[in-house]
């Protein structure tokens, strides 16, 4: 069953989601495919994201300003979801704006720099199983000559922005995805941008949990008046595809632990739980990345994880899934 909301199909492109607020979407939602947003009132303007390289920035932006001429003209917010590089890449490219990202989500964003994938990429061809597989995910992005550019704001909890006569709730509910992510509320649109909280149709990848922080912010979105719900990846939604992501934690985090009750190891506890229903989501191979940070939740392990080695865990599912 899709979990598109009716109305909006899944295409790439902007999609007016009326009242001046608009969604950036970007199929098929997979590594890097991130969704944005912009919202606007009268000639102001607030984006919600950048892309993952300065070619797709450049695009989406030009795709608002002529979409919304006053007021995407000049951006005066940017609102970076999380620290991932496909949220906050394209930062350069909205000069001028206040840039603002939860206290956490800048720290992580000073960590993980474009030079950083770049150099993933880069040594891709000499990795096997596991080069194949990150070229895979990464490999259609242009890296080089993207000029990292912060935060000039953050806060933590909530923090409140008008644009126009539009109120705009910035809510944080991480660590769950990432250690940082925030929810972008428009009370007087009912619409909310979630960025990775939600992956709709796709599956959610957990690198910082707890799990319970997850199932929370899934809640948070639940509780709100709202009526669309645009997602980090995936099509436009609404509260069904809020709750699908909420039940696919439940489920992972319950199948997890019975595993690691029974001392079976991340990795063959990540090959031996059946999808079922989840099968044809997106990315299945992250639930490798979802199972680790389960058992490290589970034992207290506070030893942060290694990316190379949760990449090759991912690369092996990937393959067998493809014979």
């Amino acid at each position: 069953m899709s979990l598109a909301k009716n109305g909006f199909g899944y295409k790439r492109g902007l999609a007016d989601l009326g009242r001046g607020t608009y969604a950036w979407i970007q199929p098929d939602g997979s590594w890097g495919w991130s969704n944005a947003g912009l919202i606007t009132d009268g000639d102001q303007s607030l984006l919600v994201d950048t892309l993952f390289d300065l070619k797709l920035t450049r695009e989406m932006l030009a795709a608002m300003r002529d979409a919304a001429p006053r007021a995407a003209k000049t951006i005066g917010t940017l609102v970076n979801t999380h620290h991932n590089g496909d949220h906050c890449y394209g930062n350069e490219l909205v000069e001028g704006a206040e840039i603002i990202a939860s206290a956490h989500a800048a720290e992580e964003m000073k960590r993980e720099q474009p030079a950083l994938i770049a150099g993933f990429v880069k040594a891709a061809p000499s990795m096997g199983l596991t080069g194949e597989y990150l070229m895979h995910c990464f490999g259609a992005f242009e890296f080089n000559g993207i000029t990292p550019t912060l935060p000039t704001t953050t806060f933590s909890g909530h923090l409140s922005r008008k644009v126009g006569n539009k109120a705009v709730e910035l809510i944080e509910v991480g660590p769950a995805h990432t250690g940082g992510d925030v929810l972008v509320h428009v009370p007087a649109d009912r619409t909310v941008f979630t960025g990775d909280i939600l992956f709709v149709e796709g599956t959610p990848i957990m690198w910082a949990g707890p799990v319970g922080n997850w199932i929370a912010a899934c809640d948070a979105i639940l509780a709100l008046d709202c009526e669309t719900v645009v997602p980090g990846h995936g099509p436009v939604t609404d509260k069904r595809g809020v709750k699908a992501v909420q039940d696919y934690l439940i489920y992972i985090r319950d199948e997890a632990r019975k595993r690691y009750d029974a001392g079976m190891s991340a990795r063959d506890a990540a090959h031996d739980i059946a999808l079922g229903d989840y099968d044809s989501w997106g990315d299945a191979e992250r639930i490798a990345v979802n199972v680790a940070t389960l058992y490290r939740e589970f034992s207290g392990d506070a030893t942060p994880a290694n990316p190379a080695e949760l990449f090759a865990r991912m690369g092996e599912i990937w393959q067998q899934r493809r014979r």
